[in-house]
């Protein structure tokens, strides 16, 4: 049994399935996706599918791109031939590009930084001596840990504007976090791995689709020809060791018990030989039973962090590019979802326009009024764009997660758990575990396969190593499989925003 239908408990799900285990997944909302989903809202113009936040992948997301094979929804969203960012500085007005060449890592990136409006020369010579020494670094050494890139990058003379004109403007958006905050050892990963590793490691994936679509309409087919069986809307109570030495999951569905219908099951739970809890780290604490891990205390120490997205919809393009980052201004990243929110294709929008305005590292905003967020966001999108000056605002609403992404904070790597648990049957996946990446959606997709092998590995006369399958690399998986078999067989709910 999984518990927890985000991209970790779909990606253990079918992984095991997949390997010919017969698998339930439980999942207390009435739609699978997790923190990645999409929501219907009815206003002006017109109804929109809605994505709860902004969220994109990068090329070297291997496990994510083998889960949008999985799921068949690869076309859906599809990755830059080539990288290329445009960057605004809103104070001047100015236009910079973070494009990369054809040549290898990391050349590809030095006619981009030469060209960079936004760093001065000195600024260009610190990024490239912390860039160098970067390379050199272990993001498996501990002792990086429990440094903060923040202070590692001003050993190497980079000031402030540097880091807000490149490092945050990239760590923000993939950490949760600003430089100061981060720990070094989870900045050394994304650093290395998306700029340093790769020609195309960086070169950006955007679904072009509602998230739902993907992980809810289409993983939930995919699950169903699998052979997994899903029950949504359906609470694990608790869980237990079952008499026959397995596990057993008390369950209630909506208002009253579950009804599970599946064999070893009853009116009030469903017995499993072994179980993935899939769940944030604060749900996952709270369900497992004494004894499970030595010290459960430690994941309430993991701490979270918000993320705000701010929806606005002008009756004109007032964005000519398909997204856009911005310094010095409130807003950290916009994107264009007229397209993928069905706004194009109303009868009513005419030349509107769907920006979403994308806020990482939101803890200073995250609870402000919407009339506040209304006055500073439209503000700074009319300094930045001029076209948004004069257009009309149809609508404007705000969504929150409040506990988007575990706080990547020096010193959490220990707080982070392997897959295996103290208890027989028991594994852990979710972001916030040992992956090695920051809470994304290829962390969590990495998570899901990493306790699906230490299942398979902890089977009859299997011996579990736990330096084996404690982590999600995949070492012996071809690159892009995502550790996933081939496939067996070749209206998002509402109420979801959290202001309007």
């Amino acid at each position: 049994m999984v518990v927890g239908g985000g991209l970790a408990g779909i990606t253990a799900a079918l992984a095991l399935a997949d390997a010919g285990r017969p698998v339930t997944l439980v999942e207390s909302r009435p739609r699978l996706g997790g923190l990645a989903f999409s929501f219907t809202r009815d206003r002006e113009p017109g109804p929109l599918t809605v994505d709860n936040g902004q969220h994109v992948y990068l090329r070297c997301c291997t496990a994510y791109r083998g889960f949008l094979r999985r799921v068949g929804a690869e076309h859906l969203a599809p990755v830059q031939r080539r990288l290329d960012v445009p960057v605004l500085d809103a104070r001047t007005g100015r236009l910079g590009r973070l494009r990369r060449s054809g040549l290898p890592a990391p050349l590809h990136l030095a006619g981009a930084l030469a060209r960079y409006p936004h760093l001065s020369v000195a600024d260009r010579a610190s990024v490239v001596r912390a860039a160098l020494a970067l390379r050199r670094l272990d993001p498996e050494d501990p002792a990086l840990d429990r440094l903060s890139f923040g202070s590692w990058l001003r050993r190497y003379g980079t000031g402030p504007a540097a880091v807000a004109a490149l490092w945050d403007l990239v760590g923000v958006a993939t950490l949760n976090a600003r430089a100061d905050d981060v720990s070094l050892a989870l900045a050394v990963m994304v650093f290395r791995t998306g700029l340093l590793s790769e020609a195309g490691a960086a070169d950006i994936g955007l679904p072009e689709v509602p998230l739902g679509e993907i992980h809810h309409h289409r993983a939930g087919r995919a699950l169903e020809r699998a052979g997994v069986r899903v029950l949504t809307r359906t609470r694990v109570r608790g869980l237990r060791r079952s008499a026959e030495g397995g596990w057993w999951a008390d369950l209630r569905r909506g208002d009253g018990p579950a009804d599970p219908g599946a064999p070893g099951g009853s009116a009030n739970g469903i017995g499993a030989d072994a179980v993935v809890t899939a769940l944030p780290q604060d749900a996952t604490r709270a369900l497992l039973p004494p004894g499970a891990v030595a010290d459960p205390d430690r994941f309430g120490e993991l701490g979270t962090a918000p993320i705000l997205d701010v929806h606005v919809i002008h009756d004109r393009p007032v964005l000519r590019e398909p997204f856009l980052a911005m310094i010095n201004s409130p807003v950290q990243w916009v994107f264009d979802r007229t397209v993928a929110s069905g706004l194009a294709d109303l009868p009513g929008a005419g030349e509107s326009q769907y920006l979403v305005l994308s806020q990482s590292a939101a803890g200073e905003e995250i609870d402000l009024p919407v009339a506040v967020l209304r006055e500073r966001y439209l503000s700074a999108l009319a300094r930045a764009l001029p076209a948004a000056r004069t257009a009309r605002v149809r609508d404007f609403f705000v969504t929150r997660e409040r506990t988007a992404t575990f706080d990547p904070a020096p010193g959490t790597r220990r707080l982070r758990p392997g897959p295996l648990t103290d208890a027989p049957g028991l594994f852990l996946a979710g972001a916030w575990t040992a992956t090695g990446w920051p809470a994304t959606m290829e962390g969590a997709v990495r998570s899901g396969l990493a306790a699906a092998r230490a299942v398979r590995a902890s089977g009859p006369g299997a011996r579990i190593a736990a330096g084996v399958v404690a982590t999600a690399r995949g070492a012996g998986d071809p690159p892009g499989s995502a550790g996933l078999p081939p496939p067996a067989s070749a209206t998002a709910p509402a109420g979801e925003e959290r202001d309007a």
